[in-house]
């Protein structure tokens, strides 16, 4: 169903994305692939139908929740999640390490003292298979542990021919500084990697995405509305479905859609600024009610503050919220958290 909020899994639920998918296929080969995009553009939904349609076993590293100043502890525990939700494609070669444990359907692993199986040798026994290894969200690898995980990445890459890594992420800048393909200093300098950026829908697609699911749904809704809806809503897969979704389970009012839309966005915007600062606060109302350009935006912040800001600061806030994949240009990516932003 295309008006389904969770991840779709199959091609047929996953509405206008063959070229993507074709694309996914062709480089499967490839030893590092790259998908990027903002937030709702529909990542985990082409992850999914391109690890179901492969046909290749995965282990899904699902690093949403990782903490800014994660330990070993805290990536291992998340590593034994991804192979434990693999266990069945993957059981004959993890029942041939002996650091590992498997208790009923749950995979054990030691990051240190005896027993202990580093990331580089769990990536070396992996390789006895064919298998994709996919991180959602990797650019919260960044920390403290960053670059003994691109090490053993850049090991892989160089000795384990049968591993395919994945790397997705909303935070387009972060992502790319975390991998650090132009970066001497990275590991993984230089290497090659397939790169997919997904884009929203243009407007005619977004409004054939809503015809199609309410038609899915046998659900008769005006032209009007869906325009609208659209108007509202961009071409962002996940607004789109959390509109569709609402309207055929009858909440009918495009604002009361909206303002849940922007209730969520607006949680999510104070849980990326809350480690960042007032500024950070100050700098998206600055975007949101129209400092578009540096001088507005500087003469901004230095009104609300009532001091002046220096340059080099100010870059470093519009350079983060760029790397965030909030703003670019001064301009909102998401017109749903350019209005979060103005109730910040």
């Amino acid at each position: 169903m295309l008006f389904n909020p969770r991840p779709k899994t199959s091609r047929a639920d996953l509405f206008g994305r063959d070229r993507e998918l074709n694309l996914l296929h062709e480089n499967v080969d490839s030893p590092i692939i790259i998908i990027a995009g903002i937030r709702r553009i529909g990542k985990t939904s082409l992850l999914n139908v391109f690890l179901n349609e492969v046909g290749i076993p995965s282990v899904v590293l699902d690093l949403r929740g990782l903490k800014s100043n994660y330990g070993f502890r805290d990536f291992y525990s998340i590593l034994a999640k991804g192979l434990s939700n693999s266990l069945n494609k993957l059981i004959d070669v993890l029942r041939g390490i002996s650091s590992i444990r498997i208790v009923g359907v749950e995979v054990e692993l030691k990051w240190r003292g005896r027993d202990a199986i580093s990331v580089p040798t769990l990536f070396d026994y992996l390789n006895r298979r064919r298998v994709i290894v996919a991180f959602d969200e990797a650019q919260r690898l960044r920390g403290p542990r960053s670059l003994e995980i691109l090490d053993a990445i850049a090991h892989a890459y160089d000795y384990d021919k049968n591993i395919t890594f994945i790397f997705m992420g909303s935070e387009v800048g972060l992502l790319y500084s975390f991998l650090g393909l132009d970066n001497p200093k990275s590991p993984l300098y230089g290497r090659y990697t397939f790169r997919l950026t997904l884009d929203r829908f243009p407007r005619d697609l977004a409004m054939e995405f809503l015809k199609r699911g309410f038609k899915e749904a046998g659900v008769n809704v005006p032209m009007d509305i869906i325009e609208d809806a659209v108007d509202v809503f961009d071409g962002i897969p996940g607004w789109l479905t959390l509109f569709g979704n609402e309207y055929v389970r009858g909440n009918k009012d495009i604002g009361r859609i909206k303002e849940e839309a922007i209730r969520i966005a607006l949680e999510e915007l104070r849980s990326i600024v809350s480690e960042r600062g007032r500024r950070y606060v100050i700098a998206l109302r600055g975007v949101a009610e129209g400092a578009n350009t540096w001088g507005r935006l500087k003469a901004y912040i230095e009104e609300r503050e009532g001091g002046v800001i220096s340059s080099s600061v100010l870059h470093n806030i519009v350079k983060s919220l760029e790397d965030l994949s909030i703003v670019k240009d001064y301009k909102f990516l998401d017109p749903i958290y350019e209005e979060a932003a103005k109730l910040l």
